[in-house]
């Protein structure tokens, strides 16, 4: 089991450290959490006005929703506030901006199970970030933005941080979702038909569920095997969540250990630094990119808004004016780790499950 920290007091340097061995932190709201999730409050209460948007799935259709979201969800990841109080946010636990990069925040929704739960409001199965081609480094930022419950939360195995679980992770590539599927989420109501990776293997079904109040924290590594829990309230959670990586622990390719990822193509493009929002250098993307990086296919959050997007492209997505080809690296390299040339063995996928009979015992862990 690892280890977790409430509101610690730890150097960022010492707490990287801890999250990339499998440690979790739980933070308190701050001026700045607080000032996020008034601003994602407001969004959807004006957007499904008059209706509660945490009860909505008892006034609108899941059609009628699904298209609310489609609007709703890139106006927050573009919303100017957001790309200021991100930066304050990461000031407030004492972190440098000028070191820091973060990708777009993006408001996550999760209806009662049997209402809207694929699409533009997915229910994630248990995953971890890097089979989405996350770089090692990659950590987590999560908050509520409404009181949440055990069976509306987020769920994690602790067992399997350090423990390989057998996956499809092989078929996922960055550069082929973002051209090929991000932009049809809204379109996926009843099911969704987008092939992800997800676990080969029976889980053991214990999670590890944190409580924090709307405006909290939950900070973890990218490499945590989690979920969204399978909603059994009679009300909708909503919640923010955006990814950060340190410009030292990216360049010294620092971060959790990379045990049973295998997909291909890097989030890197997506990164901006809090302190002035340029991207990346593209030396430092270099390290995690691969051979399937083509300049056709690179997409990546921008600051235009949805209505400048290319053709094709998804929710806040924006293609490179420059026409000069990727870099890209002959080596089999994949979420700058090197590939294991060990086979998995694929077992049945059991995600479709009743997710009642695979929940199991849970450990809820409350801020004091």
């Amino acid at each position: 089991m690892s280890s977790v920290f409430f509101d610690s007091e730890v150097t960022d340097e010492e707490r990287r450290t801890r999250l990339y061995a499998g440690d979790i932190f739980i933070f308190s709201p701050t001026d700045g959490t607080r000032a996020l999730i008034n601003l994602a409050r407001k969004m959807p209460e004006e957007a499904f006005s008059p209706y509660d948007p945490r009860t909505i799935h008892e006034r609108e259709t899941s059609e009628e929703v699904a298209a609310t979201l489609g609007r709703l969800k890139p106006q927050f990841i573009h919303h100017p506030d957001c790309k200021r109080l991100i930066p304050q946010i990461m000031r407030e636990h004492g972190i440098d901006p000028e070191r820091l990069y973060f990708d777009v925040p993006r408001m996550r929704s999760a209806y009662p199970s049997h209402f809207l739960s694929s699409g533009i409001a997915y229910a994630f199965h248990p995953h971890r970030d890097t089979w989405y081609s996350a770089p090692m480094c990659q950590l987590n930022w999560w908050l509520p933005i409404y009181p949440i419950e055990p069976d509306n939360s987020l769920g994690f195995y602790p067992r399997y941080f350090g423990e390989a679980v057998k996956n499809n992770s092989e078929i996922y590539n960055y550069y082929e979702w973002n051209t090929k599927h991000r932009a049809t989420a809204a379109q996926h109501v009843k099911s969704d038909t987008r092939k992800q990776p997800k676990s080969q293997q029976k889980l053991e079904p214990v999670t590890v569920r944190f409580l924090p109040p709307p405006g909290g924290i939950i900070l973890f590594s990218g490499g945590q095997l989690h979920e969204t829990v399978p909603n059994m309230t009679n009300v909708a959670r909503y919640s923010i969540d955006f990814r950060t990586v340190q410009y030292e622990d990216v360049v010294a390719r620092r971060g959790a250990p990379n045990i049973d990822s295998r997909c291909t193509g890097t989030t890197m493009r997506d990164y901006v630094r809090a302190s002035d929002l340029t991207h990346l250098p593209q030396e430092a993307i270099a390290l995690y990119d691969d051979d399937t990086a083509r300049s056709d296919r690179l997409l990546h959050f921008g600051d235009k808004l949805l209505q400048d997007k290319p053709t094709g492209a998804g929710e806040g997505w924006s293609q490179p004016t420059s026409n000069k080809p990727a870099v890209g690296k002959k080596t089999a390299v994949k979420n700058g780790q090197k590939r294991s040339d060990s086979e998995m063995v694929a077992l049945p996928d059991d995600s479709n499950q009743d997710p009642r009979k695979r929940r199991g015992t849970m450990e809820i862990v409350r801020p004091a």
